[in-house]
Order: C-alpha cells, then structure tokens, then sequence
C-alpha cells in the first residue's frame, strides 16, 4: 500500500471493511495540517495536542457510526472537526472579552470594573452570560468569525485561513454578526459603552 498513491476517500473505505493500516495511513499524512490549524486557535501545544487526539477519535466514531459523508473531502471534513473542537474549547472557557460593536461602541470587559460593588459586579457578570447566549444564537458562520476575532484575538488574514473563506468575506460575516448582536442587546437592554474602545 504506497501511502500517496491512494487517495483518502479510498482510504476511508478501507478503514470501513476494518483496515487499521488505512486509517493510521489517513492520520500520518493529514495529523500536521490539522495540528496547525487547531494550534493557530488555541495557541498552545499542549492543548492543541490533546485537540488533535480528540478530532481524530471523533472522526473514527462518525465514520464507524456510518455518519461520514462520501460526498465530502476528508481533509476539509477533519479540518471542520478539528476547527469547532478548538472554538468550543475557548467557548468553555470563561473569557470575557471586549466585543467592538459595528458603531464602535464596545460591550464591556469585567475587568475594568473590578472595583466595582458586589451587586454591580454581579450584574455585570449576569450581564455577561446573557451577551455569550446571544453570540450563541448569531447564524453559525458570523458567530464563528465573531468569537475567533473577539475571544481569540485572530487577525482577519487568519480567520480567512481558518474558515477557508476570503478575507472579504470574514469582514462582511463580522459586520453582520455586529449588527445582530446590537440588535439582540437592545432587545433585552444590555448595555454598551460608546466611549471605550472606539475603533
């Protein structure tokens, strides 16, 4: 079996009818593309290393459950899987980040109201689980860009290597996501700060 010679969706039929070999073959030649791309999210080795382990696990299960698409290309359908194990990582974790409104207001950062009372701070971090359910509800693809540029501080150049989409395209999903978002706070009268972080 010459590693090159055979393409992936062959390969993924072989690891069907129980060749270990074929799958081992398919982990080799894609694992460092996918470990650069979760790394280029979380940016840290070790968690990107046990990212890795987790796509592939999660990639054997769907293709043993019969749930892998035929019609789709396994590198792209690895990356997907390994780019929303990253995003959901930095989604469990409690950042708080500044998120810049499309006026260039910009909805608060906990940290700069560490001083603040009990009762107010926590109304700002009630406030803050209400703003992460709202980024939930955002169309998928806006909410991505929106937590990559926002919670992970990626530039729009690495969030269009990422999503595999233009850079124009990355700006007009934030855009968008921005408007929405605005749209939600107003609608449960989340408050927002014109005067920080103008842009």
């Amino acid at each position: 079996m010459e590693k090159y010679k055979i393409s992936d969706s062959k390969l993924v039929s072989l690891y069907k009818l129980g060749s270990e070999e074929a799958f081992e073959q398919l982990l080799n030649r894609h694992k460092s593309r996918v470990f650069t791309t979760i790394y280029l999210i979380v940016k840290d080795n070790y968690v990107a290393e046990d990212l890795l382990q987790e796509t592939f696990i999660k990639a054997i299960r769907t293709i043993k459950e019969g749930r892998y698409n035929e019609e789709g290309k396994f590198l792209p359908w690895i990356l997907r899987i390994a780019h929303n194990l990253a995003i959901d990582n930095f989604r469990k974790e409690k950042r708080y980040p500044t998120v810049i409104l499309e006026d260039g207001s910009s909805v608060f950062n906990t940290l700069q109201f560490a001083e603040d009372s009990i009762e107010s701070a926590q109304i700002k971090q009630d406030t803050h689980v209400k703003l992460r359910q709202l980024i939930d509800e955002l169309p998928d693809a806006q909410r991505e860009v929106l937590v990559m540029r926002h919670y992970m501080d990626m530039s729009f150049q690495e969030i269009s290597e990422n999503t595999g989409v233009s850079i124009n395209t990355a700006l007009g999903r934030m855009r968008y996501a921005l408007i929405n978002l605005r749209k939600k706070m107003k609608q449960y009268n989340i408050a927002y700060d014109q005067n920080i972080y103008p842009r």
